[in-house]
């Protein structure tokens, strides 16, 4: 009979640091720096950039959902001036924290 053996569980302890939520101003901060033409419109390059950043496993599939809640007029972008607080409860609903602060990359 095979044994096999079971990883440790303390090796699936994540960084602490890569949990730090992000207050709404924050996270309005961060966000506007991804606007990457200037145009106070984010595309979905931009928001998939975005959530990698914010620390996503699945940002292209994340980019394509926050334009579906967020984006109101239908465009196809978020636009920063009127659908951006929308954006910011998308992000805050599904946790987004600042993955880039991690002190083990």
């Amino acid at each position: 009979m095979l044994n096999f053996i079971r990883p440790s569980r303390n090796n699936n302890i994540k960084c602490v640091c890569s949990h730090v939520h992000l207050s709404d101003e924050q996270l309005t901060k961060v966000i506007k720096k991804y606007d990457s033409n200037g145009n106070n419109y984010l595309n979905k390059e931009d928001l998939k950039e975005l959530f990698r950043h914010l620390g996503s496993n699945a940002p292209r599939w994340r980019a394509a959902r926050a334009i579906h809640h967020a984006d109101k007029n239908g465009d196809g972008c978020i636009d920063m001036t009127a659908e951006l607080d929308q954006l910011v409860k998308y992000a805050r609903k599904h946790g987004c924290t600042l993955a880039s602060a991690c002190c083990k990359k």
